[in-house]
């Protein structure tokens, strides 16, 4: 292990991950939800594109699949190469684990559903930890906020209406989940205040704790005939000569 970033509860930490390292998100106290943002840390305005990973996918992630950029250079930016969480699959309510569909909690959403301001949701946490890692105002920063990948959290849609719905997280202490760097990451990651998301949400009642991110780097020669993800190999002429 090469670093190990710990996030604290309701808050968000930033990391960086070369290419071909290794980035695991640790569960280390308590059930625990992370919210996970990724970059290219050459260029931030290539980000995570959740939409095109769950077309690519499924709704909610595993060991094998890959986290794609968005356009237009739609690229892996990650894979996931371990996931402690495997076994959970898909339980009697149609609910799984590590979704691309519940983008994150965000303080206008909550504002708008409940009229109070309350500055500790994902949205916010990585708005603050994206301005402090690139010395950026918070207004700089925010239009790079994008929608995340939930980690270790557990939702579904209900069969009847189709509706969203998440309930507790089944992760525990020493779960992780692995990713393989495609290119030179930049990631941050909140810890959900909901906790473990199966109650109260957006605000300080749910029990929270922290996260590690932990960075590794392969041994030896195990990259030896590995290269970087290229961008995508479309021209970008749209039609027009």
């Amino acid at each position: 292990m090469v670093d190990e970033v710990t996030v604290p509860p309701r808050d968000a930490r930033s990391f960086n991950v070369p290419a071909g390292h290794i980035f695991r998100i640790v569960s280390v106290e308590g059930s625990q939800v992370g919210d996970l943002n990724l970059w290219n840390a050459d260029d931030i305005t290539e980000k995570f594109f959740s939409g095109k990973t769950r077309q690519l996918h499924a709704t909610h992630l595993t060991t094998g699949d890959r986290l794609w950029s968005n356009l237009p250079n739609l690229r892996p930016l990650a894979t996931i190469t371990h996931d402690t969480l495997a076994w959970y699959g898909w339980d009697d309510d149609g609910a799984g684990v590590h979704d691309v569909i519940g983008t994150r909690c965000d303080p206008y959403t909550n504002h708008l559903l409940t009229g109070d301001d309350y500055h500790h949701c994902c949205h916010s946490n990585l708005t603050r930890a994206l301005a402090e890692v690139r010395g950026i105002s918070l207004q700089e920063a925010e239009p790079h906020i994008h929608d995340v990948m939930n980690v270790f959290m557990c939702t579904g849609f209900t069969r009847d209406t189709h509706q969203y719905f998440m309930k507790a997280s089944p992760v525990r202490p020493g779960d992780y989940i692995e990713y393989f760097a495609e290119i030179n990451l930049l990631g941050a990651l909140s810890t959900c205040p909901g906790g473990d998301c199966g109650a109260s949400h957006s605000d300080d009642a749910a029990r929270c704790y922290p996260l590690r991110v932990e960075i590794w780097k392969p041994s030896g020669d195990a990259l030896k005939n590995w290269q970087p993800a290229r961008a995508n190999g479309y021209q970008g002429n749209h039609g027009v000569t």
